[in-house]
């Protein structure tokens, strides 16, 4: 980092703390944003160059910007938690760091330096953490991203572009505040084998748009997506990875095959289940397994995890074909136990055994 300086531009009105606090009194999710941003530009000939950490505010954009037609943009999103010592701390964010790369590679954009990207949000967390809200399991979710902002006519990779850190304090993800979510099987697909799945790109998110508000407009919480190609295997919800546990002691999670966005709240579970002694298996899990499992009892549990949900139980599946329950509708034991694991872990109150947790203070 000694190679790459952030310049510190003043705020020439922050919120005041007044209005600040009653923002993040319940700020629910993503609504309420802090005072400041990371920027870092981008060209062909310079590299990464001009990092600014200042005053959030609009970004000035050509009407011809590559993103604007040809949609070469891609973000990440992590948390900062506030620890019992009172310092804040991310969790696994070399991690997030590796995949927004693995998701430029993929959109023809460039790599950002793993260590410049760690380094943009620690300092846009210290600058805001009075930002941090004061709600049960509340955190700073951290939006990172990057968009192609060269302004040109014609489908080639853009030859410049910008990255941006930007925060906004959270609460609880769902809004029903439910135990356990109700989910709704689109008969949309998400990603088919060869194209944009695994990266964390919003041409993704914007096609989960229609399945996602017809979920919500027959009362459920999110969305689950279907393979492309037999429309039968069980691929991710609208924003979480899920997994299946069996009354045999196995814990399912399907595949990531390329059309699955690989969670970093994925790969923490999977440590941590098979630490516990779980029969951990990465297979396919068809829609029709599913409901058979849930019907027999045979399937005990189902819980959905991300970033912004951590880890959420699934009580209710519905399609045009019915509805099942899972288990008694609420979170299993399973369930719970990662849960408090993995949340321990983020908040400082379980060891960290894995060197998951990065302070900043």
């Amino acid at each position: 980092m000694a190679e790459f300086e952030f310049t510190r531009l003043p705020h020439p009105a922050p919120v005041p703390g007044a209005t600040r606090d009653q923002a993040i009194a319940d700020p629910g999710f993503g609504t309420v944003f802090t005072d400041h941003m990371v920027s870092i530009e981008y060209d062909a000939h310079r590299g990464w160059h001009s990092a600014t950490l200042g005053p959030r505010g609009p970004i000035k954009l050509d009407p011809a910007a590559s993103v604007l037609h040809y949609a070469q943009e891609i973000f990440e999103g992590l948390k900062a938690y506030r620890l019992a010592d009172g310092t804040m701390a991310l969790f696994r964010p070399q991690a997030n760091a590796a995949r927004f790369n693995r998701s430029a590679a993929r959109l023809a954009m460039p790599d950002l330096p793993e260590d410049v990207f760690v380094e943009a949000i620690r300092q846009v967390v210290l600058a805001d953490k009075d930002w941090f809200p004061g709600v049960e399991g509340g955190s700073l979710y951290i939006r990172p991203f990057m968009f192609a902002n060269e302004h040109f006519l014609g489908v080639r990779p853009a030859k410049k572009y910008k990255f941006l850190v930007i925060l906004s304090p959270a609460g609880n993800y769902f809004k029903s505040g439910a135990p356990a979510v109700s989910v709704w099987v689109s008969e949309y697909t998400r990603a088919a084998p060869g194209g944009t799945g695994e990266a964390k790109c919003g041409g993704n998110y914007a096609a989960s748009l229609v399945p996602t508000g017809e979920a919500f407009e027959r009362g459920h919480d999110q969305v689950v997506f279907l393979d492309a190609a037999e429309r039968k295997w069980i691929e991710e919800l609208g924003g979480m990875n899920l997994f299946f546990a069996l009354d045999d002691g196995r814990l399912i999670t399907p595949p990531l095959r390329g059309t699955i966005l690989p969670g970093i709240t994925r790969d923490s579970i999977l440590t941590l289940a098979r630490e516990q002694g779980l029969d951990v298996r990465e297979e396919m899990y068809s829609l029709d397994q599913w409901r058979a499992d849930a019907e027999s009892g045979k399937l005990l549990e189902t819980f959905a995890c991300g970033t912004a949900a951590v880890v959420t139980a699934v009580g209710k599946v519905a399609s045009r074909d019915g509805e099942f329950t899972i288990g008694g509708g609420g979170p299993g034991q399973l369930t719970n136990r990662l849960r408090e694991e993995l949340v321990g872990i983020q908040r400082g109150a379980i060891e960290d055994r894995h060197g998951w947790v990065m302070k900043l203070d």
